[in-house]
């Protein structure tokens, strides 16, 4: 009976160490802690890192400065008389109507034309498609710098031989031709997501083809097509590079900004471009209001 007693247990729970009973070590901790929000710390840290320019752009519009607008006059403190008079500098305002005018003219131009060849991409075979699928990307994929210049030796050499000058319409040539290489590949995404059945329904209800595309298949890519528009405009207005190549001499926002660098660029301009960051944002917010809603 002794011996049996004594006898060490085999089977049950392990008696609890003092390591197990303390918990994890202060290290462990960080490493879990940080292991779980990672993903947040470098989310956080990008968003800093893209807003900071903003947020210099936003303060320095209040800035009560005289000859510069480089460094800040914290003599006079802050102004709202640039807010009040966006236009006060000489040129801005018309460097931003010229920016928005090639910037509509050429959004429409390529969104039409993209569409048409994303459209004939995905759901028509022809010979040399799959060579047009690789001459899209040539424009995304070639330096803006070396774009530019090619466009401004065909423009010279090539066109003005029937009366096209460097100008205005130079630019919305160069911009149609880069923004729809971008249509064609956000519209051509949206349209191998579709779910074919649904139009083969369409069909089986006796639609015809116009009424299938128009009640069907149009609506299903539309927002799509909204997005590309609303790439290449925003491709078209923040360019600067093929249109300084290009524009002769027109000006547009973006060369404006540049060329008023130098000298410090006056404030009524990071009026118009924080305008302009506050509109794109509300458009964005509302395209994700809008999309939340129809999915309800």
């Amino acid at each position: 009976m002794t011996a049996t007693a004594s006898r060490p247990r085999t089977g049950g729970p392990t008696p609890p160490t003092r390591s197990s009973v303390a918990g994890p070590t202060p290290l462990a901790r960080v490493k879990t802690w940080l292991g779980t929000h990672v993903s947040m710390i470098a989310a956080l840290a990008v968003l800093v890192y893209l807003f900071v320019p903003v947020a210099y752009t936003f303060a320095f519009s209040f800035n009560d400065y005289r000859k510069s607008n480089i460094v800040w006059n914290s003599a006079a403190g802050p102004t709202l008389k640039h807010w009040k008079d966006p236009c006060g500098a000489p040129g801005v305002c018309d460097a931003l109507v010229t920016s928005i005018q090639v910037g509509v003219i050429a959004t429409v131009v390529a969104t039409v034309l993209g569409t048409m060849l994303a459209f004939a991409l995905v759901r028509h075979k022809f010979r040399g498609r799959a060579a047009s699928n690789v001459l899209v990307f040539v424009p995304m994929a070639t330096p803006e710098i070396v774009l530019g210049a090619s466009l401004l030796t065909i423009f010279v050499q090539g066109f003005s031989r029937f009366g096209l000058k460097l100008g205005f319409w130079t630019i919305v040539i160069a911009h149609v031709m880069f923004c729809i290489s971008f249509v064609v590949v956000t519209v051509k995404a949206r349209l191998q997501s579709l779910d074919p059945r649904l139009e083969e329904a369409a069909q089986d209800l006796f639609a015809g083809p116009g009424a299938t595309f128009w009640r069907v298949t149009f609506p299903l890519v539309l927002p799509g097509v909204v997005g590309a528009a609303l790439l290449a405009f925003s491709l078209s207005f923040d360019d600067f590079i093929i249109t300084n190549f290009v524009s002769g001499d027109a000006t547009t926002f973006p060369k404006f900004v540049y060329v008023s660098y130098l000298r410090g660029i006056p404030a009524q301009a990071n009026v118009i471009g924080f305008s302009m960051f506050v509109i794109a944002v509300l458009l964005v917010v509302a395209g994700q209001l809008i999309g939340n809603a129809r999915k309800r």
